[in-house]
Order: C-alpha cells, then sequence, then structure tokens
C-alpha cells in the first residue's frame, strides 16, 4: 500500500492518509484483518510526525475501518464492505439533508442545486 500526501493539498495530512487507507480498505485493496503499517513506520516513510499518523489512525478506528490491538498494531476492520458503505451514505444523506433545508430555505432549487453538486464533486478530479 503506498500512501501519498501533500503540503500542497487543501486537506490536512491526518485527513489525506485517513482517506486513501479508507479507499484501500472500500477497494478491496486491503482485507479484513491484513495489518496496516505502524504509526512509526509511516511516519517515518512519509517524514511527517506520528502525531499526525496518530489522528489519521483515531479517526480511522472512530469510523470503524480498522481495530487496535495493544501490542500487536492496527488492522483492518473485520466488519464488511457493506457496512462501511452503508456507514458513508448515512453521513453524506444527513449532509444533504441540511444542503436541502438550506436550498429550500433560500429559494434554490433542484437543478441550481444539482448543478452546484456536480460542479464541486468534479472540482478535485
Amino acid at each position: 500500500m503506498e500512501i501519498v500526501v501533500s503540503n500542497h493539498n487543501s486537506k490536512p495530512l491526518y485527513e489525506q492518509i485517513a482517506l486513501q487507507i479508507k479507499a484501500a480498505i472500500m477497494s478491496g485493496d486491503l482485507k479484513a484483518g491484513e495489518p496496516i503499517p505502524s504509526m512509526r513506520s509511516l511516519a517515518k516513510s512519509l517524514q511527517i510526525s506520528v502525531l499526525t499518523v496518530q489522528k489519521a489512525y483515531e479517526t480511522l478506528q472512530a469510523d470503524g475501518f480498522i481495530e487496535t490491538t495493544a501490542g500487536k498494531g492496527c488492522y483492518v476492520s473485520v466488519q464488511n464492505q457493506d457496512f462501511y458503505l452503508e456507514e458513508q451514505q448515512k453521513k453524506i444523506e444527513e449532509k444533504f439533508m441540511e444542503a436541502i433545508d438550506i436550498a429550500r430555505v433560500s429559494g434554490i432549487n433542484l437543478e441550481k442545486l444539482i448543478g452546484l453538486l456536480t460542479l464541486l464533486y468534479q472540482e478535485d478530479d
């Protein structure tokens, strides 16, 4: 697994790490029960602080993507990919509902809202 971070990215380094590991899990590149690099080794290879990697791993654990075993390291959670996808979809739905409520109050129609979503989604591609 190769992780690449950039100081020129608008996302914080820990978030870049977490997103790449999540993507590897979702795509099946990292399988359930498979170990992920230790915090120290990943920090050393990326030439960043161990605290940054620790924050990324804490985020991944809170989201249910990894499990940490004291003295043994971090592993991909045994929960299945459908669970991950469902959890992410619930988070997206919550954010969409907030955006829809704001749009309705502001008089922004569905077509404009979809156009804005499309523009923002394609911005990072």
